[in-house]
Order: C-alpha cells, then structure tokens, then sequence
C-alpha cells in the first residue's frame, strides 16, 4: 500500500513525514490507530498504520518498529524531516531517531521538559518565559533534553503557551517546519467527519479495519487527484476571505459521488475518472 500511494500521488523528494494517532470508541471497543503519512500540499497520505490494542498513546516500541518497517521500504528516497507532537518523547526514542541519519525530525516537547546547557537544568517554558505573544527564538547551541543534545526553538502561541520543537540540527525554519505536521491532521478529518465517516464503522476486528483503511487510503487518492485535475481547467471558487471555497480533496469527492449516484448519466465520466487509479 505504501508503494502504491508514492506511485499515485507522485510526491517529489525530500518528503515530510507526519506521525500521529486517531482514536475513537464504539460500544467497548476502543479504535486506536498509529499512522505515518507523507505530507504532499497540506494533507498527510497514509503510507502505514498499525492498529493498537490498547487504549491511548503509543509506546516507544511500536512507533521505532514502525519507522524501521519504513526505512526499509524506503532507504534509497530523500526524507526532509518527521514531525510529530507532544505524545512521541522520551530518551529511547529520541536516541533511535538521532541514530537514524535519513531521518532528521520536527518534535514538539512540553513546557515542562528540563534543558540542559551543561550547568544548570530550567524548563522550557523558563527558557522562553521572555518571550511575548507571536514572538519566536531559537537557541544557536544545543541542549540536553533526555540524555541527548538537540537544538531547541520556540514561539508563544495566542493563548500564552509555548510551542517548543526539537531538531537534530540547527535549522532557522523549525517552527515553520513543525506546521506541516497539521497534514496528518487533515487526513484524520477526511477519514473521518469530514468525508469517509470512517467512526460509523461497525467493524470491531483490527484486521478487517486495517483493510477499510487501506481501501479509504486508495479513495483518498482518487479523490484527491480528480480534483487536482478538475481544479486545472476549472479552478476552485477563491473567497473574499482569501481562502478556498473548498479544499482539492473535497472539489474531486464531491465530483465522484456525483457520478456514483447517477452512474447512467456519467458513463464517460466515470470511465475517464477511473485512469487516476493507474500508475501507469
């Protein structure tokens, strides 16, 4: 599946990575899904997913399985960053990514988290406490964070709190960077209220589940390509607000429910929209 979503979507390298979690409840039984997506123009396309028995977040040996599953799909492409949030820290997982040299990372770390310079050990949010609304900066020297050094930047958010992010590398754009990981979150919304329903599924055996996810993973794509196509000779209404009136993703799912439903009328249609589930 993952190969078949890089053949699909024809992302360009370096690739930005996304990892995250969705999770939602039905009856008893918990769903508890672990995605790594590739972020291609504001949406993150699901290359694997592991289903997680437990209820939660994931622990450091599922989320360095999953990358090694990916660095031995793909060794030989060009990887930018990963970015993930708050939820994937700790010592053993920092220690794997700063071993893995195709994989640089934009991580999120709590207020909390202690730094250290070499004499003294202060939290994140002492670090940057002079830091106003808006206002970013970015340490030029690295930290001890977990037993492992790292450059350190933050920015203070609307409501007073800090986003802080984590590199390997001094790097001017890690707050920018880290905003890509928001694609992942995008994915989930399709998936779920914001196209496939996915949370009405009934389907409580992970392996059934796992193959609905494959199956959204394929229309996603579809979806999403029709609409790159449509918008090239029809271009989507711009707002007075500046922004889209609808994203890529809806512009071509609207189109094939359309055409699904009134298959009779749109013959040609569908037949032509068919050639975007080739990659050839």
């Amino acid at each position: 599946m993952a190969k078949l979503v890089i053949e699909m979507m024809e992302i360009p390298q370096p690739w930005v990575l996304s990892l995250d979690r969705t999770e939602w409840q039905f009856g008893s039984k918990i769903f508890n899904i672990l995605t790594l997506g590739i972020v291609h123009q504001g949406v993150a396309f699901p290359l694997l997913w592991w289903m997680l028995d437990q209820k939660g977040n994931s622990n450091t040996i599922e989320r360095i399985d999953l990358l090694k599953e990916f660095i031995e799909l793909f060794d030989e492409y060009q990887i930018d960053y990963l970015s993930a949030d708050r939820e994937f820290l700790g010592h053993e997982w920092l220690g794997y990514l700063l071993s893995q040299p195709m994989m640089s990372f934009r991580i999120r770390i709590r207020e909390t988290e202690l730094l250290g310079d070499g004499k003294h050990q202060l939290s994140t949010r002492i670090v940057f406490s002079h830091l106003q609304i808006g206002q970013k900066s970015l340490l030029r020297r690295t930290r001890t964070l977990w037993g492992h050094q790292v450059y350190v930047g933050a920015l203070r958010l609307q409501d007073n709190s800090l986003l802080t992010i984590i590199a390997p590398h001094y790097c001017s754009t890690i707050i920018d960077d880290y905003a890509q990981r928001w694609g992942i979150e995008t994915l989930f919304g399709i998936f779920k209220s914001r196209g496939f329903n996915l949370e009405d599924t009934h389907l409580e055996n992970s392996e059934r589940l796992s193959r609905l996810f494959a199956l959204l993973t394929i229309a996603l794509c579809w979806a999403y390509r029709t609409g790159q196509w449509l918008s090239d000779s029809k271009p989507i209404l711009i707002k007075t607000h500046g922004r889209k009136a609808k994203s890529v993703f809806r512009y071509g799912f609207d189109y094939l429910r359309t055409i699904l439903l009134n298959l009779e009328d749109y013959e040609d249609d569908f037949l032509l929209s068919l050639r975007f589930l080739s990659c050839t």
